[in-house]
């Protein structure tokens, strides 16, 4: 009994409410994959968001998309950007020995975490503050635009 109990807890702990509606008026949202032009110079998946109206000033905080989350920054007063990186071009300085300590520098293998949502590759779920609650918002018809190929890695700041 306390199994199922603590079962049924855990599960309604996990599930996120997602709202019907939001306070803000949204433009084209769109996703570019990019890659840098030289070896090792990385590769992601830039999400944009742009903001035609926002009555209520809402910021918004994170965004989830194909199975990972990122962080939204806020670019040019109308446009939230949520930056993936990718395993595609990225540099790999991995330190193979059999002395333990001549492995100290690698760095550990990223694992993705399971989003809380389960999502079309044409949606994404973004999470913002309202009233000090945070809330979730479901986006759909997300468009793929072309990718770019860049000379060198982008700087942070596109």
């Amino acid at each position: 009994m306390i199994f199922i109990t603590v079962i049924n807890f855990s599960n309604c702990a996990s599930t996120q409410n997602l709202e019907k509606t939001i306070p803000l008026t949204f433009g084209e949202v769109y996703y570019q994959d990019w890659v840098a032009g030289v070896k090792g110079g990385g590769s992601g998946i830039n999400i944009f968001i742009p903001i035609t109206a926002n009555p209520k000033e809402i910021m918004l905080d994170s965004v989830y998309f194909k199975g990972r989350k990122a962080k939204l920054e806020f670019r040019n007063n109308t446009v939230f950007i949520g930056r993936f990186k990718t395993a595609i071009n990225q540099e790999q300085d991995i330190i193979m020995s059999s002395e333990p300590y001549a492995e100290y520098g690698n760095k550990a293998p990223e694992f993705s975490r399971k989003t809380p949502f389960k999502l079309d590759d044409d949606e994404c779920v973004i999470s913002y503050l309202d009233n000090g609650g945070v809330k979730y918002f479901k986006i759909e018809g997300v468009i793929r635009k072309l990718s770019k190929i860049y000379q060198r890695a982008p700087l942070k700041k596109q």
